[in-house]
């Protein structure tokens, strides 16, 4: 099923709204207006019981007895709908000023001095009854019945009631028209960015939608949009240059196992010759080997496909095995290795071996003669930080932000060396992320890795 647009339902939101403050305001007047018809009629009714109890106790002979009928007709003359019936104890009418049309039978089954509205042969009607007595001395007492005929006040009401469900019909259509072109106008910036949006290709990622005269709501989305456009560029250009990486780092292993594999056979070998070029073409095979199952690691990484074991791991005990598995390297080059501190996590041993093997290797390389390699563990807060930290040439801060990506190296010049193919620091970010931890770079008078992992909770 298609659904609405925003500005179709905007409109009908707004007619929706128009109908219901229309529909609410016509209630109260309705409500307002029989509130008002009902004092209106109860006041006249009131006031006749008044005159006719009046009229009542000034009889105190025979003969204003017989003469009470005329005065209580003349009493009701301009009165068009009102009736008075004067009825005795035992149900005799002793006096009725509209006897044909008088409904007197559901006045007798009302309560005494209550208002009674009700419907009869089709005309509604609102009356009362009331006791009364008569001056003379020994007369019965009566019960005034007074009725009033309001059918007029029904009329008015539902011609009220038509009237305002036309109106507000009318107004529900013109508030959604009007509705319509105030959003249509108001939507007309979104329309905009739409356009611009559809014209942006791969190839144009470096093109931002302009949002300085956007309206505040619609700007905050070209500015979400724009950002989202710096992410992908960044995100396409890392994967150019990734898949560039690729390609020059494959390619010299390639071209190597090529010329030796050439030479190889460009005339007959002694074995030992033969032997020479195989382990030489072996050395190049675990090369690509390794970079291979670097290269699978990362993915898994980023898929969330690396899901570290959890046991104890004593991270001072896994240095000390380190510094001596890289003592021999490290006495080479004449650099020393220090650490002090303790701290336990709870991880997968070898990945943490190798995250700060990575660490280790990578400051050992870039240390120059004569240097100190320093490797402080420490406890706080819940977590535990390896800091790696060496002297050396400085890592310029532009660098910073991405030495943590694929293949990225400081030199300009991206060549491939010997010690690595540029994934070390890559790795070792994915194995801290995969234990809830982070890793923090900084370089000025030395460089130091920080590693920051939760800390085992026993």
């Amino acid at each position: 099923m298609k659904s609405l647009s925003i500005t179709a339902r905007i409109s009908l939101l707004f007619s929706a709204c128009a109908a219901i403050v229309l529909l609410g305001l016509g209630w109260v007047v309705v409500q307002s207006m029989e509130a008002h018809f009902l004092e209106i009629d109860r006041h006249e009714i009131e006031g006749k019981l008044t005159l006719v109890r009046n009229l009542l106790a000034k009889v105190d002979a025979s003969v204003d007895l017989d003469a009470l009928p005329g005065q209580l007709d003349d009493a009701l003359v301009g009165h068009h709908g009102l009736s008075v019936a004067l009825i005795a104890q035992d149900g005799a009418i002793w006096f009725t000023s509209q006897a044909q049309d008088f409904p007197v039978a559901p006045l007798l089954q009302a309560e005494p001095g209550r208002i009674l509205t009700w419907t009869e042969s089709g005309r509604t009607y609102r009356g009362l009854t009331a006791p009364v007595a008569i001056g003379l001395q020994g007369s019965p007492r009566l019960t005034a019945a007074i009725s009033l005929d309001i059918t007029h006040h029904r009329q008015f009401r539902s011609e009220f009631l038509a009237l305002l469900t036309f109106t507000t019909i009318l107004a529900a259509l013109i508030t959604a028209t009007l509705g319509w072109l105030v959003t249509h106008l108001g939507l007309r910036p979104l329309r905009k960015v739409t356009a611009l949006a559809t014209t942006l290709s791969a190839s144009q990622l470096n093109e931002r939608i302009p949002d300085t005269h956007l309206p505040i709501e619609i700007r905050s989305l070209a500015m979400a949009f724009n950002a989202m456009l710096a992410r992908l560029e960044s995100s396409f250009q890392r994967l150019a240059e990734f898949s560039s990486d690729i390609a020059h780092e494959l390619r010299t292993p390639v071209s190597n196992l090529m010329t030796q594999t050439q030479v190889a056979v460009s005339k007959a070998r002694t074995a030992e010759e033969y032997r020479e070029v195989l382990y030489s073409n072996l050395e190049e095979y675990q090369r690509l080997a390794k970079m291979i199952g670097d290269m699978l690691f990362l993915a898994k990484a980023d898929n969330g496909l690396i899901i570290p074991s959890r046991e104890p791991v004593d991270l001072a005990a896994e240095i000390t095995d380190l510094f001596a598995f890289y003592e021999v390297l490290a006495e080479d080059k004449g650099i020393t290795l220090t650490s002090h501190g303790a701290g336990k996590v709870a991880g997968d041993r070898l990945m943490l071996r190798r995250a700060i093997s990575n660490l280790l290797s990578n400051a050992i390389r870039h240390t120059p003669r004569g240097g100190s390699v320093l490797v402080s563990t420490r406890a706080e807060d819940g977590f535990v930080s390896v800091a790696v930290e060496n002297p050396g040439e400085p890592i310029p801060a532009a660098h910073l932000p991405r030495i943590f990506d694929r293949f990225y190296r400081v030199d300009p010049s991206r060549q491939r060396i010997s010690e690595g193919a540029g994934l070390g620091l890559a790795i070792t970010k994915s194995i801290v992320e995969s234990h809830g931890g982070k890793i923090i770079a900084r370089s000025d008078n030395t460089t130091c890795f920080e590693m920051v992992l939760p800390a085992l909770i026993y």
